[in-house]
């Protein structure tokens, strides 16, 4: 892990279906760009949330 990170709760939208994870990153925009890398583009963020 990096310095400065913290863990964020993040609901994601692939395929009609609802998947939420935990992700270590340094911002809500970091863990979004983590999340996309992961599940490709054809998914949708819906929510990210400091844990």
């Amino acid at each position: 892990m990096r310095c400065g990170t913290k863990c964020f709760i993040i609901t994601v939208e692939q395929e009609n279906e609802l998947i939420t994870e935990e992700v270590p990153a340094r911002s809500q925009v970091d863990a979004r760009k983590i999340v996309r890398k992961r599940y490709g583009e054809g998914s949708t963020v819906k929510s990210v949330r400091r844990k």
